[in-house]
């Protein structure tokens, strides 16, 4: 495992990549986070993904985006277009150190960002792996709000969404939960759409209270979509706590195995 930090855009960008043994890499795989404290949860689901990729042969590059963990600057100065920017130098950086099949693998909003990536690549990634993906930004955006609004009426204030969205609108940043949320990355996240990603084999996983529970409603339908315009997509639910949200830090061994499961059967 290596660690360093990537000149970016704004400032430095901090990474860790994790390599295989050998001498032969099977595909360069790159994760794009999910935002704010959900990437905070996620980080030991995603190490010890990371950490079965490389023994398997793959390499795995995680960065900290513009504005989070590590890298330079504060969330407050985070943008959408900055991070596109961030995943293009980290994916130049990572197929020019390990020539090999080009994945991504976004969790939560990460997945949302990860299509806006693969759009502007001329050509496609060999996979998309995609954990618990968010579907709409705008849900995701109303959600992240309503952690403020939880902690205003504990303080006896009471704020509404729609309150809180006229004050972004109006260029102000609004703090949430420890983070200052910029309007223009407010903005970006509210528009984004789940869109089919650049890839040649899309890999959907889903968390759920049993394996055997159906997909989400929205998800369901955008994957037969997906499907309907040719894509080639593989749906797979595991059993387990949702990581990214849980008060503790917990680890779901059935996503970790299925995923390796289906990277096993890819062409």
């Amino acid at each position: 495992m290596e660690a360093g930090f990537l000149e970016g855009k704004a400032g430095p960008v901090f990474h860790v990549l994790h390599l295989p043994d050998g001498p032969s890499i099977r595909g360069a795989v790159l994760f794009v986070p999910p935002l704010a404290e959900e990437l905070n949860k996620s980080r030991r689901m995603v190490s010890l993904q990371a950490r079965r990729l490389a023994q398997a042969g793959y390499a795995v590059l995680i960065p900290d985006l513009y504005g989070c963990g590590d890298s330079g600057g504060d969330f407050g100065d985070a943008d959408w277009d900055l991070w596109l920017d961030d995943l293009a130098r980290c994916s130049e950086h990572l197929e020019t150190r390990c020539p090999a099949p080009f994945m991504v693998w976004g969790v939560r909003a990460g997945c949302l960002l990860a299509g806006d990536f693969l759009a502007m690549r001329a050509h496609p990634a060999a996979a998309a792996i995609y954990w618990a993906p968010v579907t709409n930004g705008e849900q995701h955006l109303t959600q992240f709000l309503r952690l403020r609004m939880a902690a205003g009426l504990m303080g006896g204030q009471k704020e509404g969404t729609a309150q809180l969205r006229a004050q972004l609108d109006a260029g102000e940043p609004l703090e949430v939960a420890g983070y200052s949320l910029a309007p223009g990355l407010a903005a970006r996240l509210a528009a984004a759409r789940l869109q089919r990603p650049h890839a040649e084999a899309i890999e959907w996983f889903e968390v759920a209270a049993q394996d055997t529970a159906p997909l989400p409603p929205a998800s369901e339908r955008l994957i037969e979509r997906w499907r309907e315009e040719g894509a080639a997509v593989t749906a797979t639910v595991v059993a387990g706590d949702a990581f990214w949200s849980t008060q503790d830090i917990v680890e779901v061994p059935q996503l970790l195995e299925a995923t390796m499961q289906r990277l096993e059967a890819l062409p």
